[in-house]
């Protein structure tokens, strides 16, 4: 087959892949530290705060997943999972620009201590891309952010689905 000129493929593995495909949030990207730190800088307990917007992520997916809601992107229903979570937490009171800045939270996790240089070494040899349920908008910021090396961001706002659903 012939390509275009420019185009490089990487040469793949004996055993013949080409591309290797990654989820994302806990794969390569600590989200616990993460939006633990940035929900202890404003004076919540942290990591319980983590854990629990974290159970509420699942749930939230599988409702869009069953049509109880409209499609929305992860950002959205992150949004929409916090708002219940701060009134649990006594944290009603929050204004709307630190509720802002804990859903982008979620775009500027630190990555794992081998994840940067895993990625490079692995994109010698295979196209690499996510695999994810977060938006477009959410894993460029990420990646960027945590200097992680990927060819092509698939996201579940490519298909309006969110994974896995056999």
């Amino acid at each position: 087959m012939e390509l275009s000129a420019g185009y490089s493929q990487p040469p793949g593995s004996p055993n013949g892949f080409r591309a290797l495909a990654f989820d994302v949030f806990g794969t390569v990207v600590d989200w616990r530290t993460g939006i633990a730190r940035a929900a202890a800088e404003l004076g919540l307990d942290g990591e319980r705060f983590a854990d629990a917007w974290r159970a509420r992520y699942a749930p939230s997916m599988d409702q869009v997943r069953r049509g109880e809601l409209p499609w929305m992107n992860l950002d959205q229903l992150q949004a929409r999972s916090l708002e219940v979570l701060l009134d649990e937490f006594g944290a009603a009171s929050l204004s709307p620009a630190d509720r802002r800045q804990l859903v982008l939270s979620w775009h500027r996790l630190p990555p794992w201590e081998d994840a940067r240089e895993g990625l490079t070494r692995l994109g010698s040899r295979y196209l690499l891309t996510t695999l994810s349920n977060g938006g477009f908008a959410l894993l460029t910021n990420l990646t960027r952010y945590a200097g992680l090396r990927f060819d092509c961001i698939l996201s579940a706002e490519l298909c309006r689905h969110y994974k896995p659903d056999p």
